[in-house]
């Protein structure tokens, strides 16, 4: 019996978000695994008779494994993650353990059929609530010194702050981390004025959702959490009737002449 493992992103929050693509690789899925907390934002697509493997934080280790296990034994499986499984998710772990197996992919004997099915990321979401804080070039960088020693993260944060990079932050605080935020806002406040504008969008896209602008001389006082994005502007972001942006420059190139673009 042929089997696969299929990691599926499940969008920001709710089903409306869910892609087409990844609704089918649940609904097809023998076996759906998966972090609790997720498999609650799943239930509404999860089918009759599939089997449930839920696990807690700190455990993605354990599920890549389990889910692999699966795969290999002949079950369909759908291992799921919130926003897009590529992006600070499961998608790197399950390659790294079928890396360290020795495994290739395909559909053959003693190889693992593994997709990752994409989902829309928490920073587009946030951004989305936001307005356009995206439209030009951004990074990503979260703050978590779990897996990643601080001194990497201040000088990944003064690197992209130097070169004027719209900075989305993930995993900005938790009870455990309470000081990285401010100083990571610190770093980049030695090449943005106190005046740049900051989003910070909690859990986009769900009932509970946030969505507030303040500026960098003030976003340390904010609340915020794990389940908050924080997006500081670049030099050229500003904020609107409410709005977040950065501009992508076809006004400052072209003025008001839109005669002049050229299409695309």
């Amino acid at each position: 019996m042929s089997g696969g493992l299929w990691v599926v992103g499940l969008g920001p929050g709710g089903v409306e978000h869910l892609t087409p693509a990844a609704r089918e690789a649940i609904a097809k899925a023998q076996v759906v695994a998966g972090y609790k907390a997720y498999l609650k934002l799943a239930a509404p697509v999860l089918a009759p008779g599939q089997e449930i493997l839920g696990s807690g934080m700190t455990k993605e280790l354990e599920r890549a494994a389990q889910a692999m296990d699966l795969a290999l034994a002949g079950k369909q499986v759908a291992l799921i993650s919130s926003g897009d499984p590529g992006i600070y998710a499961m998608a790197a772990v399950v390659y790294e353990e079928a890396r360290n197996r020795g495994l290739d992919f395909g559909d053959g004997p003693g190889q693992l059929d593994l997709r990752v099915i994409p989902g829309v990321p928490a920073v587009a979401a946030a951004a989305a609530l936001l307005g356009a804080p995206l439209s030009h070039d951004f990074c990503c960088i979260s703050l978590s010194d779990r897996l990643t020693p601080w001194e990497l993260i201040q000088r990944r944060l003064e690197a992209a702050a130097g070169a004027d990079f719209v900075i989305a932050l993930y995993n900005p605080k938790s009870k455990g981390r309470d000081w990285q935020l401010a100083q990571a806002l610190a770093i980049i406040g030695r090449h943005r004025a106190a005046e740049t504008p900051v989003g910070l969008v909690k859990a986009a896209m769900r009932p509970e959702q946030t969505v507030a602008i303040t500026s960098l001389g003030q976003a340390a006082q904010a609340e915020v959490d794990m389940h908050t994005l924080v997006i500081v502007g670049s030099s050229q972001s500003f904020v609107h009737a409410g709005r977040m942006i950065t501009p992508r420059g076809y006004l400052g190139k072209y003025g008001q002449d839109w005669s002049a673009a050229k299409p695309g």
